[in-house]
């Protein structure tokens, strides 16, 4: 019997060192928990040698609500490195379709092939790396309380969010001790500071064990993040007619008809901006220069989205072929059964955005307000743009930047790739720092991955991106 409790505790022990935390931060069951979501091989997936879990974390027992998860941990040195959250915006769509297999994650997926590809800029080179399909409705994530899906806004998709991560850390402990980041992109330009506003406001009042280790955030905005209705609109409709995408005609119909500041704007605004979204069925809209494309399987856009009110009506997800694939891979009962998800058969195939979101309760018409309060807080924030992008562009994100009324520190600067090529431009402001990426599409790691790389990396260690060559 003796000899039983020393291997047990002994075993332990090791175990404690493999997973790089002191036997005070976890002990058997959470070490059995840990690895009932260990993922050991997806199929196809290329040999590596960190390590990855995904499943499921309860964030409302009562209702049956719980949202799917996937974890990366860094390639090298993972108990020194901070931990990162990525959300993808919809609202609606998955932050695994698009971040992880589309962009930013290990594994990709490829065209006509059942195999995935490593991504050799993969951002677990960077950081601990933690995609979550939120809310509720959203890929494999659920809930067994079906009036659920008609109550989901900002509000709730932040306070189910704030919840995962506690009851997540308390599944993994190792990780408490951690810088953490939240990055996102598109509507994540919601997500992402409301879920900052949440861990912060919480921090102050929970107990020790519950507060999160947060030292900022980072809104990933491909494109721009969605924040502010007035400026993101007439951005938009300013960088169309700047590149040549509509007729003067319709550009000054619409400068002297819309009141971008109303919500609803009007039927007659409405009737024009009909026209504008008429022309990206032949253009694509999340990357100008991209090709469409074409004979795809599968739907292109949130269709079930055009009940939403306002002018979150328009599709907010960016569809290149790559798509296809990743809904072909995800659906497979394999890879499901690979990645613990789907256990409770739900009733629909995964999808990029879901089809089962029809109504969204609540969306500030801004979100500067919560950026100016975190800013005023002392997080760090940076906002990043592709600059091909039509659907939020660097248009939109230069006048909100106006909005904020903050004091440029660094005006307009070039940024330099190591191969001495510009990747781009930067403005450092009192509390934020904006970067344009040349020639990056809505998904700037998935157009330039090896430039977004270099500017999460950037962001984590604190440093500005380099003004000259090297």
């Amino acid at each position: 019997m003796f000899r039983y409790f020393f291997y047990i505790n002994f075993l332990g022990f090791i175990i404690s060192i493999l997973l790089g935390t002191s036997r005070g931060d976890i002990n058997k069951q959470l070490f059995e928990e840990q690895e009932a979501d260990r993922v050991i091989e997806l199929p196809g997936q290329p040999p590596v040698s960190f390590k990855q879990y995904a499943g499921y974390v309860t964030v409302n027992e009562t209702h049956g609500r719980a949202l799917f998860y996937w974890f990366f941990e860094a390639t090298t040195n993972s108990s020194k490195k901070p931990l990162l959250l990525w959300l993808n915006g919809g609202p609606g769509c998955s932050s695994i379709g698009y971040g992880e297999a589309e962009e930013l994650g290990p594994f990709l997926t490829q065209k006509n092939k059942p195999e995935l590809k490593f991504n050799h800029f993969t951002w677990n080179k960077a950081a601990n790396l933690l995609f979550l399909e939120s809310p509720v409705g959203v890929g494999f994530s659920y809930t067994n309380t079906s009036t659920d899906i008609k109550e989901l806004g900002d509000t709730v998709t932040a306070q189910d969010s704030y919840k995962f991560l506690v009851n997540w850390f308390r599944r993994f402990p190792q990780f408490k001790s951690h810088k953490f980041y939240i990055a996102g992109e598109s509507y994540a330009g919601h997500y992402v500071p409301q879920l900052a506003e949440q861990i912060f406001d919480n921090n102050k009042k929970v107990k020790k064990e519950d507060r999160i280790n947060f030292k900022g955030f980072m809104e990933l905005q491909i494109g721009n993040a969605l924040i502010d209705d007035e400026t993101d609109q007439k951005g938009m409709i300013d960088y169309a007619w700047d590149h040549a995408v509509i007729s003067d005609h319709l550009y000054d119909s619409i400068k002297r008809v819309c009141n971008f500041s109303l919500k609803p704007v009007g039927d007659d605004c409405d009737n024009l901006l009909n026209q504008y979204f008429a022309v990206y069925k032949i253009l694509d809209m999340y990357s100008l220069y991209a090709p469409n494309c074409v004979n795809s399987n599968f739907s292109t856009l949130p269709n079930s989205l055009s009940t939403i009110d306002g002018w979150l009506k328009r599709p907010l997800g960016y569809d290149p072929c790559l798509s296809d694939y990743t809904e072909t891979y995800m659906n497979r009962l394999d890879v499901q059964a690979a990645l613990h998800a789907n256990i409770t058969k739900i009733p629909y195939p995964w999808t990029h955005c879901s089809n089962n979101i029809s109504f969204w309760s609540d969306a500030p018409f801004s979100m500067v307000p919560t950026i100016k309060k975190l800013i005023d807080s002392g997080l760090r924030v940076w906002i990043y743009s592709g600059d091909t992008d039509g659907r939020i562009p660097v248009t939109s994100t230069r006048l909100t930047l106006k909005k904020l009324g903050l004091k440029i520190t660094e005006d307009w600067t070039p940024w330099y790739t190591n191969n001495k090529q510009v990747g781009g431009w930067t403005v450092g402001y009192d509390g934020l720092y904006f970067v344009t990426i040349r020639g990056a599409g809505h998904q700037v790691p998935t157009f330039k991955p090896k430039q977004a790389l270099q500017l999460v990396r950037h962001f984590l260690s604190n440093k500005k991106l380099p003004s000259a060559p090297f």
